[in-house]
């Protein structure tokens, strides 16, 4: 049987509420269960609005659009992070300064994206890279000391924090990822955090597809209209219902992939310390919310052979991260310096299985596999 890199795990209450859900007669957005949702991350992390998207892409979306961005604005955001991150800014026009990697984790270089900064410059992306934080004493920092919005890419990042504080809520907005790979999932799914109050009407209005439509529906209009820009960004209540059910054992689950984080990391620690590989690294300032858990080789073609090794044993290991200067599709437009940390990454990093239900034994077998492989 070959141990797949992901499984995604139910808690037996989805289906329940999705019926309760449907039992409500009111299945599409902003239902029971969505604003259940919302009050549970507004309340669990004093975050000062949510709204649950589609996607987080959608999420990302609906912040590109409250931006404002104008041709030539620019985002300064990873090279090493999805293609999400990027193109709604490409959407709305705006152009995109790639920093690099810290040389010893993937998340990005701030003293680099400092160096990136200019006239142009409306934007500070930061992506929290296997929900481990970023500096966000020095993001911060930097957004007020240029005059930037700061935008935190929390797709790995549900339960982690900094320095106490919980991620996604130091950015002017952050944006969340319910996908199946993530430790709370609803399928597909999102969410866009507002941190700025001055944000929040328009927000409300972009998410019900341009209109004012929450108005109306809190009574506060006798009708609505379309008054801005928007989109369907919205999920089903259905969807809803299901992450409500995934969130009401948050704890659980964290905990679970966090002791198989801790048992992949024993196990490895001495291939490790001899210099056959790089581990994560957690600063002191961050937590560590068992979204991956990855390794790093000494070169690309020995990550390749291992990787076939573990497929040969039936362990399904993958990379990650393309570098996104370097797509088909930006490839032409980047004109800066080589991003060798980023490259160092994409070639060098894998990702082991984790996921709820995955034994600890089947964890000590895989990691026996890694350390068979260099000990050839």
């Amino acid at each position: 049987m070959k141990i797949p890199f992901n499984k995604p795990w139910f808690t037996g209450k989805e289906i329940q509420n999705i019926t309760s859900a449907a039992s409500f007669g009111h299945i599409s957005s902003n239902g029971i269960y969505t604003q259940k949702c919302h009050t549970y991350f507004e309340r669990k992390y004093g975050f000062k609005k949510v709204f649950l998207t589609s996607s987080c892409t959608d999420a990302m979306e609906m912040a590109a659009i409250l931006m404002n961005l104008n041709d030539g604005d620019e985002i300064i955001m990873p090279s090493y992070t999805f293609v999400s991150t990027t193109s709604p800014f490409i959407l709305r026009g705006a152009s995109i300064a790639f920093a690099d990697s810290l040389p010893n984790h993937p998340n990005i270089d701030l003293d680099h994206a400092e160096e990136l900064i200019n006239d142009r410059t409306k934007v500070l992306m930061v992506m929290h890279y296997g929900g481990v934080a970023v500096d966000m004493d020095k993001a911060v920092y930097l957004a007020e000391k240029y005059d930037l919005i700061l935008l935190e890419d929390t797709a790995h990042s549900i339960d982690s924090y900094y320095k106490g504080k919980p991620l996604g809520s130091f950015g002017h907005f952050s944006t969340c990822s319910f996908h199946e790979t993530k430790n709370i999932s609803s399928g597909e799914g999102g969410m866009l955090v507002v941190n700025d109050e001055n944000f929040i009407p328009r927000a409300e209005i972009i998410w019900e597809k341009g209109t004012n439509r929450s108005a109306f529906s809190r009574g506060e209009i006798s009708k609505y209209e379309w008054v801005d820009v928007g989109s369907s960004y919205n999920p089903s209540d259905m969807i809803a219902a299901f992450l409500y059910a995934q969130l009401n054992h948050l704890e659980d689950i964290q905990q679970t992939r966090i002791n198989i984080w801790h048992r992949y990391e024993s196990n490895l620690k001495a291939l490790a310390n001899d210099g056959s590989i790089e581990l994560p690294l957690i600063n002191d300032y961050a937590t560590n919310n068992g979204h991956v858990f990855y390794l790093i080789t000494s070169s690309k073609s020995e990550r390749n052979n291992l990787l076939k090794y573990l497929n040969s044993k039936k362990i399904q290991a993958v990379f990650h991260y393309l570098p996104l200067h370097k797509s088909p599709y930006y490839k032409d437009k980047y004109d800066g310096k080589p991003l060798l940390n980023t490259q160092k990454f994409a070639d060098r990093l894998i990702r082991l299985p984790l996921f709820y239900e995955l034994p600890l034994e089947i964890v000590d077998m895989i990691c026996q596999k890694v350390i068979e492989f260099y000990e050839k």
